[in-house]
């Protein structure tokens, strides 16, 4: 006689969950096989941007400034941002998370998407990178808080 039809419900239990739990695992483990490619576009200069705080330095020429380091779970998270013309024109990670081979893993491939997403956004207005949802966070407000010395 089949196992399923014997009076026992519990077998019956046990053997939908097996098939349950495998087929989530073998739908949980399908992966892109390329990264996601962002489709954003630059955005337009803004025209009569604001000038930067204290007068020294208008939005014409070039400003390099650093955001705050931010402490993180993982470890600190700074960026500096060079603006010019009052458009972001670079973001550098100086420091990230490194304690270990993952986190290097982790930040080897996050902080180029974050770049690009702050230099297509043009603000900190960012989505933070899937597994690295710290060290995004932490490179988000690092940024604002570059972006807000600078004036913008």
């Amino acid at each position: 006689m089949h196992a399923l039809k014997k009076n026992r419900p519990l077998r019956r239990v046990v053997l939908a969950s097996a098939a349950t739990v495998s087929g989530l695992v073998m739908l949980l483990s399908l992966k892109p096989h390329t990264p996601p490619r962002i489709a954003a576009a630059p955005a337009p200069a803004p025209s009569g941007s604001a000038s930067a705080p204290g007068g020294s330095t208008g939005s014409t020429g070039t400003r390099t400034v650093t955001g705050e380091t931010v402490r993180t779970r993982w470890g600190p998270v700074q960026v500096r941002v060079t603006l010019r013309n009052g458009r972001i024109t670079d973001v550098t990670a100086l420091s990230y998370p490194t304690d270990n081979p993952r986190d290097r893993e982790i930040s080897g491939y996050a902080l180029p998407r974050l770049r690009r997403e702050a230099l297509a956004a043009q603000s900190a207005d960012i989505d933070a990178v899937s597994g690295a949802t710290y060290t995004s966070g932490g490179y988000r407000r690092s940024l604002q808080s570059a972006l807000d010395s600078a004036g913008r």
